[in-house]
């Protein structure tokens, strides 16, 4: 069975830094690509970045410079490394996956994408 598993989420004080981690199974993913979502209580859900099987990256424009997404395909393993975390990251951070390797135009893999984590929540104190 496919499956997504993030973990790493907690509460942090502004500042400071975080690394998520989304365990995949089942499939081979160094072909897909891979993305990070967040979704702040009452807010849509919004890409945070993507990266596609070529290693190609993109970032929303208010975490770059702040997070790294890498994988590590021998691990089957999407990271994100989130620094200087701002109290407006809080959310629960999904890691999602689609088989159509590109980022599409949108910049976060082509929609709707085909499989999701349950999510880990992310909290930034002030």
């Amino acid at each position: 069975q496919v499956q997504l598993v993030e973990s790493g989420g907690g509460s942090v004080q502004a500042g400071g830094s975080l690394r998520l981690s989304c365990a995949h199974s089942g499939y081979t993913y160094s072909s897909y690509c891979m993305g990070w979502f967040r979704q702040a209580p009452g807010k849509e859900r919004e890409g945070v970045a993507a990266i596609d099987s070529n290693g190609s990256t993109n970032y929303a424009d208010s975490v770059k410079g702040r997070f790294t997404i890498s994988k590590d395909n021998a691990k089957n393993t999407l990271y994100l490394q989130m620094n200087s975390l701002k109290p407006e990251d809080t959310a629960m951070y999904y890691c999602a996956a689609d088989h159509r390797s590109g980022l599409g135009s949108g910049g976060y893999c082509y929609r709707p994408l085909e499989l999701w984590g349950q999510g880990t929540l992310v909290t930034v104190h002030s």
